[in-house]
């Protein structure tokens, strides 16, 4: 098995998922340089690496789907599986942690990454099923910084 940890990834990474949490952030009043700067990081190396890798065995795992719409609605399930509570909570530890937030951190996180991945669910399966479905692979990891970038500003403004 090989893994794929490809310069665009890296630099769609840096780039999209700063912009999208500076806007949040900003949005909130919460704008920090090291918060950007983490994100940035972040969004280079681990979400870089994990995301389309995940993508990759996504891709692997329905190949033998019996039907295109089996194959869909397989990706779109796999990647909300993917994108799940704890997934969501570790984003937003890392943001607390660049921000230097230390109080946030807590199980509250926790909660709240459960009640946003529950509460978006319909948003989220549209976004990945367009990403898993209608992306070629090697697109789908800068679709999904799209996305997400959009969600952090979606739930700025909710909040």
């Amino acid at each position: 098995m090989t893994f794929q940890y490809e310069r665009r990834d890296i630099i769609s990474g840096i780039i999209i998922y700063a912009a999208g949490d500076t806007v949040a952030a900003l949005l909130l009043d919460e704008f920090v340089v090291w918060r950007l700067l983490g994100v940035m990081a972040l969004g280079g190396t681990v979400y870089a690496f994990e995301i389309p890798n995940y993508f990759n065995w996504i891709d692997r795992r329905t190949a033998a789907a019996p039907s295109d719409l089996a194959r869909a609605w397989g990706r779109t399930g796999l990647a909300l599986l993917y994108f799940n509570p704890l997934w969501i909570a570790r984003h937003l530890l890392f943001l607390s942690l660049f921000s230097g937030q230390w109080d946030a951190v807590g199980w509250g996180l926790l909660k709240t990454g459960a009640l946003s991945w529950l509460i978006n669910i319909p948003l989220s399966a549209l976004g990945n099923y367009i990403i898993q479905v209608k992306l070629p692979l090697r697109r789908r990891f800068l679709g999904s910084a799209i996305f997400s970038g959009l969600m952090a500003i979606y739930y700025a403004l909710w909040k």
